[in-house]
């Protein structure tokens, strides 16, 4: 009978450490997802209804998707060339801020597919961007949507300054990051 106990005892400690070891494990992938994607995590878990399971399985599809891709450095030359054409659509929105903020658009989209992100469907370049730069990823969200009052004649100077504003930071970001193992 002592026998039994001391073998039910030792399964308890073994389903205890196991669970305990789970535990522990799925805490450790939530806290790596909150530091690689940022903001983006609590945005992903609300559109998930608050299922973090749901979520984190989503957050590490784009991180399989993202592996797959060919993302690289731009080369000196290259960072250079779009330093000076993002001064250049700076210079613009002085006269012409609608036009300056299309120009900003497409200067992203282009340093993005240089680098090798697919650039065809917005909501996949939100998604696919969002694994390496999900600290900067509202800010292109909110750049896209003001364009987008500008191309109906819907946003004010001061909204177009923003999307400005906003576009410049994933651009910076984009055009000065090397591989980080990323």
């Amino acid at each position: 009978m002592t026998t039994w106990i001391w073998v039910a005892v030792v399964v308890v400690a073994v389903v205890a450490l196991a669970a305990v070891g789970y535990f522990v494990l799925q805490q450790k992938r939530r806290t790596q997802l909150r530091e690689r994607f940022g903001p983006e995590y609590e945005r992903i878990v609300a559109e998930h209804d608050n299922n973090r399971r749901e979520a984190e399985q989503e957050l590490l599809s784009r991180e399989q998707r993202h592996s797959e891709l060919d993302i690289k450095p731009l080369t000196e030359e290259s960072r250079d060339a779009y330093a000076s054409r993002w001064i250049e659509v700076q210079e613009r929105f002085v006269d012409a801020p609608g036009f300056a903020v299309t120009e900003a658009d497409q200067l992203v989209t282009a340093v993005m597919a240089e680098r090798g992100y697919p650039t065809e469907d917005f909501e996949q370049r939100l998604s696919d961007l969002s694994v390496g730069h999900g600290a900067t990823l509202d800010h292109y969200r909110t750049a896209h949507e003001i364009s987008g009052h500008a191309a109906r004649k819907e946003a004010s100077t001061e909204d177009l300054r923003q999307a400005m504003v906003h576009y410049r930071a994933l651009f910076e970001e984009l055009l000065h990051e090397t591989s980080r193992g990323r």
